[in-house]
């Protein structure tokens, strides 16, 4: 079997969803199953390592400067008959150009087609149209996630939350859950020492951290409200944001309203495979207060390295914050959410929430996720060959009657 993925982002722009598509890729392939992925071109990106990368001329997003837009004709050209031939299946995992692209791609050769919903598109529109009412932001965004759900033959959601999130939406496409899991890699013990020694973060000082993209719907001005509470018992403390994007000017001058400046540090993005297991092992105290996650793959690369994780539970983070995972799970609070972390600063490295925490991130090894994806897939081609066989189109292809009934 070949699969061809199509997404607007991939690395080297950092996010969940191009860390969802390499760990399934590398996982694919282990596995026997071949995978292409078109995606965008990045300015003076260095060339791919990764074998099977189609990329595409791309163009700017106005007042985003990480992301690319695929330009119309390159991604045309790209998305011929020569590839169609050697692809079983298209899998979208954006619900932007590629959505459009991967699926008109799809109908035109006979493809089955299918979509991971990565995005919670309701906050996410809210956060970059501010201007929008939120009631009419949230209408648009379903009624934009119900068209898009109905263009395909099933679906991947990363959580059961966010499967029922959409089945609240009135989605009727088969939905599927399935986690992205965590490498092999993310399992290696990260060198704690060397990560502060890099950034002069002294040995003896508490480290709160935070991982991801430094983006509003991320929550980190609670995140910061929060530290300021911290620092009321544990005046030592410091704070690390590890990541890039459109909140850190605003971040940056919140911390410095709330008198706290000297104290927080935005390091940007780092190296996933040789930096950030560095970060996560230096980490006292991971925290997290998102409300948009659909997964949160942060969480679990946490717990791989035994860090103590205090995390609101919202959405797709849900499914990981589950019982006994050995997390301090609170609501988003800023009293008890400073007491979570304290308590968290205050763990020994013996002491068994830890076990917990590594115990529970290892259940989510991404290599059996990989071998359900590839059930996953079976099951759709062999109904696209059904359809086939008595005179249909293949799921997923132009008629939404056919492959709704």
């Amino acid at each position: 079997m070949r699969v061809l993925f199509v997404s607007d982002v991939y690395f080297p722009r950092v996010n969940g969803v191009s860390t969802s598509i390499r760990t399934f890729r590398a996982d694919l392939a282990q596995a026997g199953v071949e995978t292409l992925l078109v995606t965008p071109e990045y300015p003076n990106a260095s060339v791919d390592s990764e074998p099977g990368i189609i990329r595409v001329p791309s163009g700017g997003v106005p007042r985003d400067p990480e992301d690319r837009r695929f330009l119309g004709k390159p991604l045309r050209r790209a998305l011929n008959a020569e590839l169609a031939a050697q692809v079983d299946l298209v899998h979208i995992h954006t619900p932007f150009i590629a959505h459009y692209a991967g699926v008109r791609f799809a109908r035109e050769h006979g493809l089955p087609v299918v979509a991971t919903y990565h995005t919670f598109f309701e906050d996410y529109l809210h956060h970059y149209v501010p201007v929008l009412p939120r009631r009419i932001g949230r209408f648009i965004a379903r009624r934009f996630t119900l068209s898009q759900c109905d263009d395909v033959a099933a679906l991947i959601s990363p959580s059961a939350p966010m499967r029922e999130a959409l089945l609240e939406y009135g989605v009727q496409t088969p939905i599927e859950v399935l986690p992205t899991g965590l490498p092999a890699e993310s399992y290696a013990r990260g060198d704690g020492a060397r990560f502060r020694a890099r950034f002069k973060l002294p040995v003896d000082r508490p480290l709160l951290l935070y991982v991801g993209r430094v983006a509003y719907e991320k929550n980190i001005d609670f995140l910061l409200r929060t530290f300021v509470r911290v620092r009321n018992q544990r005046p030592d403390a410091l704070f690390v944001v590890a990541g890039e994007g459109p909140a850190r000017e605003h971040l940056v001058k919140l911390a410095r309203e709330l008198g706290i400046s000297n104290e927080v540090r935005f390091i940007g993005y780092l190296n996933r495979s040789t930096e950030l297991p560095d970060c996560y092992a230096a980490g006292d105290a991971f925290v997290f207060a998102s409300r948009t996650e659909t997964q949160g793959l942060v969480l679990l690369e946490a717990m791989a390295q035994g860090t103590p994780v205090v995390s609101t539970a919202e959405l797709g983070t849900r499914s990981i914050l589950t019982e006994g995972c050995g997390a301090f799970v609170v609501p988003e609070e800023e009293e008890p959410f400073a007491n979570a972390v304290i308590a968290a600063l205050a763990l020994g490295k013996d002491d068994p929430r830890r076990r917990q925490l590594l115990a529970h991130a290892e259940s989510w090894a991404s290599q059996a996720m990989a071998r359900r994806l590839i059930t996953f897939y079976e099951g759709v081609c062999n109904k696209a060959r059904e359809a086939r066989k008595h005179g249909r189109r293949p799921l997923g292809s132009p008629s939404r009657v056919e492959h709704s009934s």
